[in-house]
């Protein structure tokens, strides 16, 4: 490991231009590329959520290029707990699942699901709801088994579901009604 990349994605700030930066860096590194999946699939490293955050981006803009990480990934989703990691984890499951530029492997999508899943009954915050249950609904066209599964979770009592968790629920629920 490049101890010099390494404090570079040690010494991320939130702010999207800076995000922006090392993004392009992943794009134009493979090397840096690797050490943010290394950092960000290692939960116990406390700097892991800064190098999903350029993840995020990454597989926004260029998907492909976590094709080599999938396993990594898929298999870390289940470990992740911390909502500055789970938001862009459960928004990369949703770039995963609506693109086509990388073939998922059933193996995969089951860790996906099983993520997304785990995000939902943990009651992460709102967005990272969102995404899980908007990746859950595309792989439940896969897998029918999914949208039952959907369907029982949201028909159960939300304690005081906020404005935004509310939209989110009513969304979904109006998606699987018309499935």
């Amino acid at each position: 490991m490049n101890s010099d990349d390494y404090s570079l994605i040690a010494s991320i700030k939130a702010y999207r231009a800076t995000r922006d930066f090392y993004k392009m860096r992943a794009f134009e590194s493979p090397e840096f590329l690797a050490l943010l999946v290394a950092v960000g699939c290692n939960p116990k490293d406390k700097h892991h959520y800064k190098a999903l955050w350029i993840l995020e981006l990454v597989a926004e803009e260029r998907i492909a290029l976590l094709a080599p990480y999938l396993d990594e990934f898929c298999n870390t989703l289940s470990q992740l707990t911390l909502d500055p990691a789970v938001r862009p984890a459960s928004k990369i499951c949703l770039f995963l699942v609506t693109q086509k530029e990388i073939a998922l492997h059933p193996v995969h999508e089951e860790k996906i699901i099983e993520g997304c899943l785990d995000f939902i009954l943990r009651e992460a915050k709102v967005a990272t709801i969102a995404y899980a249950l908007r990746a859950l609904f595309r792989l439940g066209e896969k897998y029918p088994w999914v949208h039952d599964e959907l369907r029982l979770l949201l028909s159960r009592e939300w304690e005081n579901p906020s404005p935004a968790m509310r939209f989110v629920l009513k969304e979904t629920l109006h998606r699987l009604a018309n499935r």
